[in-house]
């Protein structure tokens, strides 16, 4: 049933990678304010038509112009996908108006909100979520307030169908799960015991009802809370940043003139996830770029400063560009060296097979040797067990092998000793890259290519072609029972596979949605 589940997530990612994480929340936001302003005829809505035409064009216009000054005055490349995404947030969380003191405020609320990404910032990095902390000015300005009239029952169904297709994107569906879950009950516990208080009763239907479909809980989550700059890199990490502020969320602190709910909880949130990992861009300079098959191309980097990661993880690649399509400026790759090789890093990725390569590919290719790029973070969970003593088994698809190189990389220069067996699947022998460094580790490796690959070192065995599936790799690995197995391919792949690996201990999976 899990791998069933895993099959079907993998399938759904892939169809999502089509779209950068950036593009697809502006898609989800557009959607639901054009859902919004149908709504807003029936008079359902606390804002109505009018004011919402109006408050939409005040604070794309204030985000806009806030971002291209600072972006121009910083000499970064412009991104109006930022400058929307805040003001549609902004538009649900704060009171539409056509009023033009109202107005005023908003537009201030826009203005404070795009430059706090530049302010407030570490090293090219958020430490407040932008909208949260537009709207927090405000209420304390006297200016306005926020009204987060999204949660509404007219609007709960489309909130969870775009939510989950951005949090099925940027893998956070668990953990704003558990926000939701978190800041329902809380919220039900408050209600109840003000019931109770009050001497009046309140059945759970509507309870429920008031704690989830009349609260902005799902939007706060889906659309700011899940927001990867402000986001912790370990998933316990983010975990522990939900619960908080799911507790928050649903029985804020009074403070007199205002509460610690809704976005200041969330501002409190995030304070909390920059403790937990002060971290921020980072500037690499390419000193090479080579070959490692027909279709995979390995870059190499200097770091300027020290990259903290564990083998495994993953980063977040920026190449400016112009025009760039609907899949952004930023990619994620699987770093392909250990921390033990700092100060060089290594990433590799596939190159050929597209008729029409993604604008941030041709950008990519187009980086010579000398030339700077900033990586925007570090994320991921895809690590070996803690025990070293715990038997483990890596499937690799293509490309997806580079996680695994990092971890052997890792093994051989620090002399661990763990138990590994590596079921590498290519199309081809000849798309079989960075054997020298997995023949270094000295471990059994499982080839599966459809011709016969040429001088395999004495411990690698080929699988004559065979396809990968359960009955073939339980006849290779015949321990499959016993071990941890970890899986990392494309989305498509790895929804193939995924069932064959029910027998194992535990599954973990990472997909590569391509670049």
């Amino acid at each position: 049933m899990i791998s069933a589940l895993t099959a079907v997530w993998n399938r759904v990612l892939q169809a999502l990678g089509r779209f950068s994480m950036y593009r697809l929340v502006l898609l989800s936001l557009g959607t639901l304010a054009a859902v919004a302003f149908v709504v807003s005829f029936f008079g359902v809505l606390a804002p109505g038509p009018l004011e919402l035409v109006a408050t939409l064009a005040v604070l794309s216009a204030s985000c806009y112009a806030v971002d291209a000054i600072a972006q121009r005055v910083i000499r970064l490349p412009h991104r109006i996908e930022s400058s929307l995404i805040t003001a549609a947030i902004l538009l649900f969380v704060l009171r539409p108006s056509i009023e033009v003191p109202a107005l005023l405020g908003i537009a201030l609320a826009g203005a404070v909100a795009s430059l706090s990404k530049y302010l407030l910032a570490w090293r090219g990095r958020h430490i407040f979520n932008p909208a949260a902390f537009g709207a927090a000015i405000l209420t304390i300005s006297g200016l306005g307030a926020s009204a987060w009239w999204v949660g509404t029952p007219y609007l709960a169904g489309p909130v969870v169908v775009l939510g989950l297709l951005v949090l099925i994107r940027t893998e956070k569906l668990r953990v704003i799960t558990l926000f939701v879950v978190v800041a329902v009950a809380v919220t039900v516990l408050r209600l109840s015991a003000q019931a109770q208080a009050a001497q009046f009763e309140i059945s759970t239907p509507d309870l429920l009802s008031l704690a989830l479909l009349q609260s902005p809980v799902l939007f706060l989550g889906a659309f700011m809370l899940s927001e990867p700059l402000t986001m912790p890199p370990r998933r316990w990490q983010q975990l522990a940043v939900a619960c908080f502020v799911g507790v928050l969320v649903g029985w804020p602190i009074d403070l007199g003139p205002f509460t610690l709910g809704q976005e200041r909880a969330l501002l409190i949130g995030n304070l909390l996830a920059f403790a937990f990992a002060v971290r921020g861009a980072v500037r690499l300079t390419l000193s090479g770029r080579s070959a490692l098959s027909p279709t995979v191309q390995q870059l190499e980097f200097t770091t300027k400063r020290p990259v903290r990661f564990t083998p495994g993880q993953y980063l977040e690649l920026d190449v400016p560009h112009r025009r760039p399509d609907a899949r952004g400026t930023r990619r994620e790759f699987s770093i392909a060296s250990a921390p033990e090789d700092l100060p060089m890093l290594r990433i590799a990725f596939r190159e050929g097979g597209a008729k029409h390569p993604s604008s941030y590919k041709k950008a990519l290719a187009a980086v010579t040797p000398g030339g700077d790029l900033a990586v925007t973070g570090v994320w991921g969970d895809f690590l070996l067990p803690h025990n070293t003593g715990a038997p483990v088994l890596m499937v690799a698809a293509g490309i997806g092998v580079t996680p695994f190189v990092s971890q052997l990389r890792r093994m051989l220069l620090t002399e661990e000793d763990r138990d590994i067996v590596l079921v590498y699947v290519a199309s081809q022998a000849s798309e079989l890259v960075f054997r020298d460094d997995i023949a270094a580790a000295g471990i059994p490796v499982v080839v599966f290519t459809r011709d016969e690959p040429e001088n395999l070192p004495s411990n690698w065995h080929w699988a004559r072609g065979v396809r990968l599936d359960a009955e073939g790799l339980q006849r290779v690995v015949p321990d499959l029972s016993a071990r941890h197995a970890y899986i990392s391919g494309p989305p498509g792949l790895i929804a193939e596979l995924a069932p064959a690996l029910e027998k194992a201990r535990s599954l973990t999976t990472d997909a590569f949605a391509g670049y």
